[in-house]
């Protein structure tokens, strides 16, 4: 444990140079003491690392030092190579494979078999089912801005219109959901989840991102989500399906849900329906899951959805 401790700490201090033994300390969970009784042992051994006390002080790698060591054990390149061996979200597949390239050939030579095994025998698919992937040409714009913490100014259309508006953001990061990318940025004050596949065109801007120092772009993310799925109360819909396609109405309806369904599903009575309490988003999308099912389905409640309901078969009787 000591020895894998020991190599975690050279490799942080080789990316950041200079770290404070307390944020080295967080990083391994391990005591400032523990930290600086590793420090003398890296040097003891010849690494030309040194510390400094006092509130500007810290652990120091000497500028220019490299090591080649990776670090990995066999089970962490299994899982490296696991994870992303095979399949990635759009933009920068080439880029991930010249990587594990080189991750592959800097492993020991003992550990190399188990990481190609785990590549040729696991494929991890980012994308959701009857989903189609994904168009994103300005991805690259986009990345570009992240990484450079410059402004953007999209072209950008939204789910609920087909004309797209000029937008200038400042971005956070980026995120890759189902295989779909988005980008978390500030606009108008307030922070923003914006579909890549919906951004027409993007243009970086000679102004630097407003990005506060020390965002937590996985706690903003949670926020975002929390938003989005806690969206109201939703509609409460009771209803009888045939049992034969209880699950099916379940699976197709779990993006629509507020809350998710009963399980397990209760069985049938006699006339072969099972009875549902399921709590929709919206009446819209209980409304649009719903009809697909015609005779199969039979909506106990509410008045509204039963009305909606008999209004779009009327619709659809008078088009056809």
């Amino acid at each position: 444990m000591r020895a894998d401790r020991l190599l975690a700490e050279l490799l942080l201090l080789q990316a950041h140079g200079t770290l404070s033994a307390a944020r080295l300390a967080a990083e391994l969970e391990v005591s400032e003491r523990t930290v600086y009784r590793d420090m003398e042992a890296l040097s003891a051994a010849g690494v030309p690392v040194y510390t400094e006390r006092g509130r500007k002080g810290g652990c120091s790698l000497l500028p220019g030092y490299r090591t080649d060591v990776t670090g990995l054990t066999e089970a962490e390149a299994r899982a490296l190579f696991m994870f992303t061996g095979r399949g990635a979200p759009a933009g920068g597949e080439a880029e991930l494979r010249q990587a594990l390239r080189k991750v592959l050939t800097a492993l020991p030579e003992q550990h190399r078999p188990a990481a190609q095994a785990a590549r040729d025998r696991v494929v991890v698919d980012p994308g959701a089912w009857h989903q189609p992937v994904d168009d994103v040409p300005q991805l690259a714009t986009v990345q570009e801005a992240v990484w450079q913490t410059r402004r953007l100014r999209l072209r950008y259309r939204s789910s609920d219109t087909y004309q797209a508006k000029t937008v200038t953001v400042d971005p956070y990061g980026l995120l890759v959901k189902t295989g779909r990318w988005y980008l978390i940025a500030r606009s108008g004050g307030a922070e923003r989840l914006y579909r890549l596949s919906r951004v027409e065109d993007a243009a970086l801007l000679d102004e630097p991102a407003d990005r506060p120092p020390g965002t937590d772009l996985e706690a903003l993310w949670r926020e975002l989500r929390g938003q989005f799925e806690n969206r109201g109360a939703g509609v409460a819909v009771r209803l009888k399906v045939r049992a034969a396609e209880a699950a099916r109405l379940v699976r197709l309806s779990a993006r629509q849900l507020a809350e998710p369904a009963p399980e397990p599903l209760p069985g049938p009575d006699r006339a072969g329906f099972v009875t549902l309490d399921l709590r929709y988003v919206a009446l819209g999308a209980a409304r649009a899951t719903l009809a697909g099912f015609g005779g199969d389905v039979v909506v106990l409640g509410p008045d509204e959805l039963r009305e909606a309901l008999v209004e779009l078969a009327r619709d659809i009787l008078a088009r056809y």
